[in-house]
């Protein structure tokens, strides 16, 4: 008897149980909507730049060394000053190279003299060959002398060549025009050949300014060196300000370093002004490619997860109100839809997307704190209205 209870007891249970779920399932509401604010993405200019890291240098550079031993005797520029072109600057003592170049210059007439005489004794001798008055021997010999004397005079040019070659050493010039250094050497100081570096001089217009750029971009360069225009380049000095000036490509590197993978690059820049010094450092900047119109957003509407960005967008759904499984009517709802993105550069407040979202989506920009995937938003207090930007 106690068994036949049981099992009327059992299915009587299962069925409550089953009742009260679906009772407890008809009475679980629908999380509230979360109030977030909403900006519209536009097309809008994005000119953006890439930065490197640039030095200055002078494009043409000359370290002024002695080509004579000697003692300095003059020096004739005020240090720091623009010289121009074959103006002398330095002189060594030049005495001695003088008294070569007049001994020299004496060894030319002595050898011209004996060429003279030897010429002489040749047409004299040949003038008695004719009336067999000499002996052909004795005429042969004046020949002789006579080339042996023409080679002398040549040896005697070559020396006075030389001496005047030594002598012009003596006193420096600068070979071309440009920024001469402070002096290393001062009067009576001794140089030695090559070696005793005396002063820098170097051509400040046009000057370049070399950056080192990764093998991934030497075709990007390559273009520009063909082809670019005034706002290409553009030069960020070490005081923050931009340089008036634009620049082009002077010239790329012959091969592409093993151990860095990296290439140098030589931008080249008017500096008639002298605002670029040979050394400095500044930042270049490259007219990015992708510059032009394109789509914006306000910058904090973007989340990063993991290295990768996105948004949320708005979206617009329909879903049907039930009650007994009998339909009742629509209800229309905004949800928010989390969206990967391709980021570009920022531009003030807003950052360029790349891929990802088209201009006139719906972004949320504040309140996606507590937004899940699909979660339904409603505009919040003081929000702005859908398809307004926000206020800045």
């Amino acid at each position: 008897m106690k068994n036949r209870y049981i099992y009327w007891l059992a299915p009587a249970a299962l069925l409550a149980w089953v009742s009260c779920g679906k009772h407890d399932k008809k009475g679980a509401a629908a999380p509230p909507p979360i109030p977030v604010s909403i900006a519209e993405a536009k097309d809008g200019n994005a000119t953006y730049y890439d930065s490197y890291q640039g030095t200055v240098i002078s494009v043409n550079t000359v370290e002024l060394r002695s080509q004579v031993p000697g003692f300095v005797t003059g020096i004739f520029f005020k240090e720091g000053d623009v010289v121009e072109k074959g103006k002398v600057l330095y002189e060594i003592d030049k005495r001695k190279y003088e008294a070569a170049y007049q001994q020299a210059a004496a060894n030319v007439l002595s050898a011209q003299a004996n060429l003279t005489k030897a010429q002489k004794d040749v047409d004299r001798y040949n003038m008695l060959l004719k009336n067999d008055a000499i002996a052909r021997q004795t005429v042969d010999q004046a020949v002789a002398a006579y080339e042996t004397n023409k080679s002398a005079v040549a040896v005697a040019k070559a020396g006075l060549a030389s001496a005047a070659t030594d002598l012009s050493y003596a006193t420096i010039r600068a070979p071309f025009t440009g920024r001469i250094g402070i002096s290393q050497v001062r009067l009576g100081a001794q140089v030695a050949v090559g070696t005793t570096l005396m002063n820098t001089i170097s051509a400040e217009h046009p000057i370049g300014v070399d950056v080192v750029i990764n093998e991934q971009d030497i075709n990007r360069f390559y273009g520009l060196q063909k082809s670019s225009s005034d706002t290409t380049f553009k030069l960020q000095l070490p005081d923050g300000k931009t340089y008036n000036k634009t620049g082009k490509v002077l010239a790329i590197d012959r091969g592409v370093s093993s151990g860095t993978g990296s290439i140098k690059v030589r931008i080249q820049f008017p500096n008639e002004d002298d605002v670029l010094k040979d050394g400095m450092s500044c930042v270049l900047q490259v007219l990015n490619n992708q510059s032009g119109n394109r789509v914006q957003i306000p910058n904090k509407a973007v989340t990063e997860q993991m290295g990768e960005f996105f948004v949320f967008v708005t979206r617009d759904t329909t879903v049907k109100d039930t009650a007994d499984d009998k339909t009742i009517k629509d209800r229309r709802d905004t949800i928010a839809k989390q969206v990967k993105v391709k980021l570009g550069p920022r531009v003030n407040t807003s950052i360029v997307v790349m891929e990802g979202i088209k201009a006139g989506d719906k972004v949320v920009t504040d309140g996606f704190q507590r937004l899940r995937d699909g979660g339904r938003i409603t505009l919040g207090a003081g929000g702005p209205p859908a398809g307004a930007a926000p206020k800045k």
